[in-house]
């Protein structure tokens, strides 16, 4: 039995299969698990949604931006960024249960066997393990509850942009929800910038990648993510790893392997 991390599909069906041949996936006895960004910006997010929901091997999916965002345009009324791919989805039969299928996944996922925590973007510099899995099953709950309408016309926003636990209500939960998967700088007092979104180096000087900044609450957990394409699957931080490596993009679509951290990768199609 092998457990496969999976990095960003973000629709892109026919490079997620290639990857499952070249690792020889056995829905009898592997496990996969994805970071999230399932839909938007490749050519078939429907198919990827359908394959990921029928899968008969056990599976943990963590949620991502790209997947709040179709759940907002679904439920919320929100409307679509001129680059998203979804109207497949949509506009499907089968639309529904897809989307009530996908609202009720995680936002991050512990794994104590090995030790690993999974986010699809990271997790807020201030949060140690139990905080981190407290603040995500506090969203999970409305996401997954009567709330997730309500939830999707507060979540966006860039404020408040440092945790508390003296934040409350919409303020509470947007945050928790940017940190789990918008993340990727902050400044040295913890501080999110979520604009920013370029390669480590080339941030202004006040910025620092998340997984770097220093006296981080969940240092001593392996954590996997997603979500920022331009690292190409380098942190260069120990126990931190990146598995987001921009298939949507031209690049390639990749695999973490947890029993040994053996890389897989397969690229993208030329569209």
């Amino acid at each position: 039995m092998a457990t496969y991390v999976i990095g960003d599909v973000q629709g892109c069906y026919a490079e997620l299969m290639m990857l499952l041949e070249k690792i020889k996936f056995d829905q009898s006895k592997d496990q996969l698990r994805f970071v999230g960004d399932l839909v938007s910006r490749g050519p078939q997010s429907l198919e990827v949604l359908r394959f990921i929901k029928k899968l008969k091997s056990k599976k943990v999916i963590v949620l991502g931006n790209h997947d709040l965002h179709l759940l907002a345009v679904a439920f919320g009324g929100r409307k679509t960024n001129p680059d998203d791919l979804l109207q497949d989805v949509l506009d499907s039969s089968d639309r529904d249960e897809l989307l009530h299928w996908l609202r009720k996944q995680k936002l991050c996922h512990y794994d104590k066997k090995f030790n690993f925590l999974m986010a699809h973007a990271g997790i807020s510099p201030q949060w140690d393990l139990v905080t981190a899995q407290r603040c995500a099953k506090e969203v999970e709950e409305i996401l997954q509850g009567n709330q997730y309408v309500e939830l999707f016309s507060h979540m966006y926003g860039d404020k408040p942009d440092v945790w508390s636990e003296d934040l409350q209500g919409w303020d509470r939960c947007r945050y928790i929800i940017n940190a789990f998967t918008r993340i990727r700088y902050c400044d040295k007092n913890y501080h999110l910038n979520l604009s920013e979104k370029g390669p480590v180096g080339t941030q202004p000087d006040n910025l620092i990648p998340w997984f770097k900044t220093p006296n981080r609450g969940c240092a001593d957990i392996n954590i996997v993510f997603g979500h920022w394409a331009s690292l190409m699957g380098q942190t260069n931080e120990p126990h931190v790893f990146v598995v987001d490596t921009g298939c949507c993009w031209g690049k390639s679509l990749t695999a973490l392997r947890l029993e040994d951290l053996a890389l897989f990768h397969v690229a993208a199609i030329p569209q």
